[in-house]
């Protein structure tokens, strides 16, 4: 009836001896990037609401993205955002069956879409400072 599991299998749990593929890396990357992404949604809108709020709110919002810190950090966001992007077209150019599902086409999208994150990510630097 049921398949008999061998007890003495090996286990590995020294996660610095594996070594992911870039397929798996790229996968990885793009659900750390949504979950920046939803923390900085809370960010963003007390900033924005924070700036809303009166003349010196607004004052006060302006103030905080003056600092290098917070530029920084806005970077980051954007830069994890336009990954998040390019990796979610990336899904979902294979799941609509544009992009095949063999390991050489998950590698090449998979650097196409760093690519593309490193050109936005130059980007937004530019748009930030």
């Amino acid at each position: 009836m049921g398949k008999t599991v061998k007890k003495q299998r090996p286990v590995n749990l020294d996660l610095t001896t594996i070594r992911f593929p870039l397929t798996a890396i790229a996968s990885i990357l793009h659900r750390v990037s949504g979950v920046i992404t939803f923390v900085a949604i809370g960010i963003l809108l007390w900033l924005l609401g924070l700036s809303l709020s009166s003349p010196e709110g607004f004052l006060q919002a302006s103030a905080v993205m003056d600092s290098f810190i917070a530029k920084f950090i806005m970077w980051g966001i954007l830069t994890a955002l336009a990954y998040h992007i390019a990796g979610g077209i990336r899904h979902m150019m294979m799941d609509f069956g544009f992009l095949g599902e063999t390991l050489e086409t998950g590698k090449f999208s998979a650097q196409i879409a760093f690519g593309i994150t490193v050109v936005l990510s130059i980007l937004a630097g530019v748009l930030v400072w």
